[in-house]
């Protein structure tokens, strides 16, 4: 997996659950922030609050680290 970063976060679920992998192995569904710093944490990957924006380290599909709700949105 060159060039790719180890963690990768889903897009938000209709419940708004992300699904989170590192290193390509399934860890869990964070629903907040918080949750995915503490499967980094668990995993022993840095957690600190700039590491949500690290590309190097996490790779955001279908919104960023601060969206939580499913894709669908009536605002613009």
């Amino acid at each position: 997996m060159d060039g790719q970063p180890p963690v990768v976060v889903q897009p938000p679920a209709s419940d708004g659950g992300r699904l989170v992998t590192i290193h390509g192995e399934r860890m869990g569904v964070a629903y907040s922030l918080f949750d995915v710093l503490d499967l980094l944490h668990r995993e022993g990957l840095p957690t600190t609050d700039t590491a949500v924006d690290d590309t190097e380290l996490i790779e955001w599909r279908g919104g960023g680290p601060y969206d939580w709700n499913s894709g669908s949105s009536d605002e613009a």
